[in-house]
């Protein structure tokens, strides 16, 4: 099976897998970038974040409830060989209550982690969606990349064609040029390899669009520059993300710390007594307040707060590690930009040296004593360094792209 028609085949597959209206995703005209963000912001993963950081806060607003109470409803000292409430003294009913009171400290504490984590999620779809939106704008560059490529290629067909002519020409005037025919249709075979190649780039392109937002897009890619990075490490996404971690683990350590203060407890319990033979009914109350004691601290409270605070320092190993990770990232990304600006600036060079070229061989054939496919050579030679300056725009706006992506920006 042809490598383009697995790819165009699981294209496809994906198309058909997504719900509703999305089964039939064509090429859509009219989509502004803006609506293309929209549909980025829908994304599922980026849902499910959302949904996640709800949850946390729902948690959040729990943590700081008291547990529900204990009603307990039932009979004392009841005699079994001769059931009856008014024969035996002790006999009575019962219906009790019970509240505890988890102590404040350690609620508090719970619901802080559980809104640091909401808050930690919130930031993670923040650098999420930053990132799906670099890859966005990237892919819709990929896109211009393409089409200018197969334009040229095109262009490139057409001037085998002349060339072609031209030492047809040659031939038919009795110069030794038929190895050059041979040579024309190599490169004419490579342009042809150009066209598959594009073919499939885009085939895969389109599946990597229609994961990120449905559609295959005709929008154009919006312009892109450069944000410079303050030097404050918490202008990276990935460390607001771990810093928010640190959060978390505070919490933890703070509840840690509340396991030593006493949980405490009320219960109430109603007694009612029958009349007997011998002895009047009677009611009375029965009341109790409970508290723990962290007697087994060495054993429970002590090994959890060291966790806690290995918890805490790990995640300050993390902010530290995604700081540096983020740094080296942003420096490796505008290396390539400006490794794009600077091949782009030098093969601008090469074609202005190139058509200065050709001047001359124009200038050589019209006074009648050179020949004309070297012409042709030139605009060729400027063909393909034209579509080697796409592919570099097309990685400069990627690495563009992706820089921005790994900075809080408004």
């Amino acid at each position: 099976m042809p490598t383009t028609f697995k790819i165009w085949l699981a294209s496809a597959l994906l198309v058909c897998a997504l719900p509703g209206s999305l089964a039939f995703a064509q090429p859509t005209e009219g989509l502004a970038f803006e609506e293309l963000e929209a549909r980025l912001s829908d994304h599922p993963s980026l849902t499910a974040l959302t949904f996640q950081a709800e949850a946390s806060r729902e948690r959040g607003n729990a943590a700081t409830a008291l547990p529900d109470p204990v009603v307990s409803v039932g009979i004392n000292n009841f005699p079994i060989f001769d059931p009856s409430f008014s024969d035996f003294l002790p006999t009575n009913k019962v219906v009790g209550v019970r509240q505890d009171f988890p102590n404040r400290g350690g609620r508090d504490a719970r619901a802080g982690e559980a809104r640091a984590m909401a808050e930690q999620t919130d930031r993670i779809r923040a650098a999420q969606l930053a990132t799906l939106r670099g890859e966005l704008i990237a892919l819709l560059y990929e896109k211009r990349r393409i089409e200018r490529q197969r334009d040229l290629a095109r262009q490139r067909n057409g001037k085998y064609n002349e060339l072609t002519g031209v030492v047809e020409s040659e031939i038919d005037a009795g110069r030794p040029a038929v190895f050059r025919l041979a040579e024309i249709e190599a490169e004419r075979a490579g342009v042809a390899r150009v066209f598959v190649d594009l073919d499939r780039q885009d085939a895969e392109i389109n599946a990597r669009l229609i994961d990120l937002v449905g559609v295959v897009p005709a929008t154009p890619a919006p312009p892109v520059a450069p944000v410079d990075w303050s030097g404050d490490a918490m202008a990276f996404l990935a460390v607001r993300v771990a810093d928010a971690g640190i959060a978390v683990a505070d919490y933890s350590v703070d509840g840690a710390k509340a396991n030593w203060r006493p949980n405490w407890g009320a219960q109430l319990t109603y007694q009612q007594r029958d009349s007997g033979a011998n002895f009047g009914g009677d009611d009375w109350v029965s009341g109790m307040v409970t508290f723990t004691v962290p007697l087994w601290a060495e054993r429970s409270q002590v090994p959890r707060l060291r966790a806690a605070r290995a918890d805490r320092a790990s995640a300050e190993m993390r902010y530290q590690a995604a700081a540096r990770s983020a740094a080296a990232r942003y420096a490796a990304e505008a290396a390539a930009w400006r490794a794009a600006e600077d091949n782009i600036a030098v093969l601008q060079r090469n074609i202005a040296a190139v058509e200065d070229e050709i001047a001359a061989q124009l200038t050589i054939y019209e006074s009648g004593v050179g020949d004309y496919a070297p012409i042709i050579d030139g605009e060729l030679a400027i063909l393909k360094l034209r579509a080697d300056i796409a592919t570099e725009k097309a990685r400069r706006a990627a690495a563009i792209a992706r820089m921005n992506a790994l900075l809080v920006t408004p």
